[in-house]
């Protein structure tokens, strides 16, 4: 699918333009005219929702965080080959255990990107409390098992250390991605809820669930949840309420048996030839792995979850919800892969994870990828603004949202995990978790930049963002006029001109370093 959309689209110039932008949303609120929200019912399926289809799900939110992922990647000095063979091992070995669990218990997987599971308990129907009791006790086993998968392995892989958040609630469910990468997506108070419990302190393991569910299963409140793990005691009491018919013992003899019937082959990485756009993820394996010098971007919607909250329950504000994300992810998706040759990775929520690279098959181009990755950056956040402004011309209701977008450069690994007929998308590495990070410590007007991602920069967006690497409305006009300062032609957004030359030529005016060395493509784990 990626090599289809790849042919028909022209070839990415590494710029922004208004009236393409324009023109682009045009074509998203088409897709959206006619949007009907739905109560969910007993055992809708909710794969493969269409675009204009939405489902209020009253349910429990489950999110998982693998809390030692940065340790694993940084066993070795640097962020190398053999540090990013052993995450991806340790990741597809939990991937699939916590498959077999989820399918086991009648859970819905919603994502699994990279370390952070997220999963929705929507039965039993009509009774919550027993949703609740289920959450905690499937996430206690998921637990167990993991710090009991992968211990006969050559090359030993640490046990891994979890952190859980639970929620409960009303979201709107709908469809995540487009073409042949549709699954549900969660939107509302509960998931967000859950994950912000679930990632508060990664230092700290235990299952977290918040005030609201305590209350729904008839426990005190305590008086900060988000630093407050459930007790022994407690946990005991859901995994008898739940009486799940699955025991760790014969969870990992399952998987011991799936992994032993279905290997997972050795991790095998080779260079792409960029852009990035060209990459066609769906054709990647174990063995037919990516890894090289690139830069990671996370772009996420501001205030959404309180957007989404406020306008759940009646039907014609739920409808602006459904529209306003439609248009708004399209957009992010439109102006990485469109304009700045990039790839998105996939879409988390209200969030979009993209990677971006210029050079050669043979070597990164790391100040020409480092000045793309910011124009694209800037570029967003002019997007965003002329998409709030045709959504309110249409009449459509978006709150006050703003855009928290974070970036860094380095090595990446990109393959997939899992099962041969359902593998999932998986990029990794300490730039690509330290960008996710550079995002969280942005409010909606901010955008900020990792110091590997700095020292590639131009020295005049280097300026603009200063010794704290983040800079509040970093648009496209911001952009040009740090670039070229003295040239008033190009200060119109309207009709700017490209700042970046393609592929692997800088543009006039701008001296770049030496360029990185090629990644070694080496056999996987013997």
């Amino acid at each position: 699918m990626d090599r289809q959309r790849a042919a028909r689209e022209p070839m990415a110039k590494r710029t922004w333009n208004e009236d393409t932008a324009k023109s682009r949303i045009a074509s998203r609120l088409k897709e959206v005219t006619n949007v009907v929200i739905k109560d969910y019912v007993r055992d809708t399926d909710l794969t493969g929702i269409g675009t204009g289809v939405a489902y209020r799900v009253d349910g429990v939110h489950l999110y998982i965080d693998i809390i030692n992922i940065k340790e694993l990647l940084e066993t070795t000095t640097a962020d190398g080959e053999r540090a990013h063979k052993r995450a991806l091992r340790f990741l597809n070995n939990h991937y699939r255990a916590v498959r077999n669990i989820l399918l086991s218990v009648d859970a819905i997987q919603v994502d699994f990107h990279n370390q952070r599971l997220h999963a929705v308990f929507a039965k039993p129907y009509d009774d919550e409390a027993a949703r609740i009791h289920k959450a905690v006790a499937t996430a206690q086993l998921v637990r167990d098992v993991l710090v009991k998968i992968g211990e006969n392995e050559e090359d030993p892989l640490p046990a891994a250390k979890t952190r859980v958040g639970i929620d409960t609630g009303k979201a709107l469910a709908v469809n995540n991605g487009r073409r042949s990468s549709r699954e549900p997506l969660f939107l509302g108070n509960p998931a967000n809820q859950a994950a912000k419990r679930a990632g508060f302190d990664t230092e700290v393991e235990g299952i977290f669930i918040t005030n609201n569910a305590r209350s729904a299963v008839g426990w005190d409140k305590v008086l900060n949840d988000s630093n407050t793990a459930l007790t022994d005691e407690q946990v005991s009491k859901s995994q008898e309420k739940a009486a799940l018919d699955l025991t760790v013992d014969k969870v990992v003899k399952d998987w011991e048996t799936d992994l032993q019937n279905n290997p997972i082959g050795k991790f095998e990485f080779t260079r792409h030839t960029p852009p990035y756009r060209d990459l066609d993820l769906e054709t990647l394996t174990p063995r037919n792995s990516r890894r090289q010098e690139g830069t990671s971007i996370y772009a996420d919607i501001d205030n959404f979850t309180r957007y989404v909250a406020e306008r759940i329950e009646d039907d014609e504000d739920a409808i602006d919800v459904v529209k306003t994300l439609h248009v708004l992810r399209s957009e992010l998706d439109g102006v990485l892969y469109e304009d700045f040759a990039g790839k998105k990775v996939r879409f988390i929520g209200d969030c979009i994870h993209g990677i971006l690279i210029e050079g050669t098959a043979a070597t990164t181009d790391d100040a020409e990828t480092a000045k793309n990755a910011m124009l694209c950056a800037a570029a967003m956040r002019s997007s965003f603004a002329v998409a709030l402004r045709e959504l309110k011309a249409e009449g459509i209701d978006v709150g006050d949202l703003g855009l928290a977008i974070g970036l860094e450069h380095g090595f990446i690994a990109v393959t997939r995990l899992g099962m041969k007929s359902e593998m999932i998308r998986c990029c990794i590495s300490r730039s690509v978790l330290a960008s996710e990070a550079e995002q969280q410590n942005c409010n909606g007007r901010q955008t900020s930049i990792g110091p590997k991602l700095d020292q590639h920069a131009p020295q005049q967006l280097r300026n603009l963002f200063g010794s704290s690497r983040k800079r509040s409305d970093f648009d496209y006009a911001a952009a040009e006029d740090a670039l070229n300062p003295k040239d008033d032609s190009k200060k119109s957004t309207n009709n700017s001109g490209s700042l970046l030359k393609p592929a692997t030529a800088a543009a006039s005016g701008f001296a770049f370093g030496a360029a990185a060395e090629p990644s070694r493509t080496l056999a996987g784990f013997s």
